[in-house]
């Protein structure tokens, strides 16, 4: 199948101009002006914006977590992710304590494979390491999973010591991987939740004033700190709190290779939701929290900067009935996280580019190239150019849309942005050649993306 997208702006990191665009199978093969080039399906889009598709390296679909599972799956969730413009996603396997990191590939592929509509690659979380599970890590990256998060909260179940966290960047060193960061003083935050608790001090708003910003802050420091006497890069995720920002900017400015990524919710929401009547406030039990409404500001100065240099969700998404629910009587039995995969490029350009925050070439690098490079991914994905993959998203910048639960199509009851208007929205994606979304109309298929191998740093 070939297709030509005609007078589109075309946008990616570093060029906008105005052009055609000619897929050939899978490929990008072509782009110029006013090309007369047969093809079995012609595209208008002028007045429109072509971007590359969106690259979102943080979600969690299927994922067991407080004695339930995250409500999107695979399909529900890619689906989702490709009406609002993101054509591919890095989604976490998971090793449990006394598995292998390969049984944990084979069970993460199998949830994956027959469902994602869009293309796919994994992180893998570490809890358990040993001499066995670093030779299976070296295997891991030549399989082109090379990246690995490890997470120094949640004690008991992922929290690994410093020593072990040592060892893994070490050996990321020897096989080209990266390390993703989960930063969160986790012993620190488990003597203030049970202090909280043993005050009877249960309400949602307690999950956020007992993770506060200086433990993120100094589990920020410490990790950059392990990763340069290893001497290789890091990856900070879901940055959240200004004090740790700080922690990156620093690094940056000595030369490190620190890097990070926040996410639209830090962005967009504050402490105030938790502030919100009854048990509304679980809506936004994330982890880190919701920081107060003035971090907002640093954040988008770190985007604009540099100092941050992605934007993802950590799409988590937990139904208010039944999951959310478990935890109401007992903020630490919330089960953690939010809906976000479908929103994020409508609200990172109608709440960065058209308020001047950032440029929209900016906003292309923070959702599509910057992650493509850092994960091994560009330039087959995160821009428009001959040989990359026809990952293309038209995007109507004038269009506008209210945001509802009832009418996204993520498997969730709430939206934490229930009501908000937004202008700049997602009409038609292309995945690798296949028109996935057509005016708004799903119109792929179920297992319809593939799983992505990826190159070293």
């Amino acid at each position: 199948m070939s297709l030509l997208i005609k007078h589109g702006t075309i946008v990616t990191a570093t060029d906008q101009y105005v052009g055609d665009i000619l897929v050939e199978g899978e490929k990008i093969t072509t782009i110029g002006s006013d090309l007369t080039m047969a093809a079995d399906r012609v595209i208008e889009a002028r007045g429109k914006y072509v971007f590359p598709g969106g690259i979102d390296v943080h979600t969690h679909l299927d994922m067991p977590f407080g004695g339930t599972t995250s409500a999107d799956d695979f399909e529900s969730g890619t689906i989702a992710a490709a009406h609002g413009g993101t054509t591919t996603v890095v989604d976490f396997a998971i090793q449990y304590r006394g598995q292998t990191l390969h049984h944990a590939m084979d069970t993460w592929m199998k949830k994956a494979e027959g469902k994602a509509a869009i293309d796919y690659g994994f992180h893998m979380i570490i809890t358990e390491l040993n001499d066995q599970v670093e030779l299976e890590m070296d295997a891991l990256v030549k399989q082109g999973l090379t990246s690995f998060k490890l997470f120094m909260a949640y004690p008991g179940v992922f929290m690994l010591d410093d020593a072990s966290i040592f060892k893994a960047l070490l050996r990321t060193g020897k096989n080209g991987g990266t390390i993703c960061m989960h930063a969160e003083n986790g012993g620190v935050i488990d003597v203030l939740v049970k202090k909280a608790l043993a005050e009877g001090k249960t309400a949602p708003k307690y999950h956020a004033l007992t993770r506060p910003a200086r433990a993120e802050a100094e589990a920020t420091h410490r990790a950059i700190a392990l990763a340069e006497i290893a001497d290789v890069p890091i990856y900070i995720v879901h940055l959240s709190a200004a004090e740790a920002l700080e922690m990156v900017t620093e690094a940056r400015d000595r030369g490190l290779p620190a890097y990070a990524e926040t996410c639209p919710q830090y962005l967009f929401l504050s402490y105030e939701n938790y502030e919100e009547p009854g048990f509304e406030g679980a809506k936004y039990v994330m982890s880190p929290p919701l920081r107060g409404k003035e971090t907002q500001d640093r954040l988008w100065r770190g985007l604009a900067f540099n100092d941050l240099q992605a934007i993802s969700t950590d799409h988590c998404p937990f139904c208010m009935k039944e999951q959310k629910t478990l935890g109401a009587d007992d903020f630490s039995k919330i089960p953690n996280g939010a809906p976000g995969i479908e929103t994020r490029m409508s609200l990172v350009y109608d709440g960065g580019v058209r308020t001047g925050k950032i440029s929209l070439n900016r906003f292309v690098e923070l959702t599509s190239t910057s992650p493509a490079k850092i994960f091994g991914l560009f330039p087959r994905k995160g821009t428009i150019a001959p040989g990359s993959d026809a990952d293309i998203v038209i995007f109507d910048p004038e269009k506008k849309q209210r945001l509802s639960a009832k009418t996204l199509h993520m498997k969730v009851d709430y939206n934490p942005y229930e009501g908000r208007e937004i202008t700049g929205v997602t009409e038609t994606v292309i995945s690798r050649g296949k028109v996935v979304i057509d005016a708004g109309t799903f119109t792929g298929r179920a297992g319809g993306g593939a799983f992505l191998k990826r190159n070293t740093r």
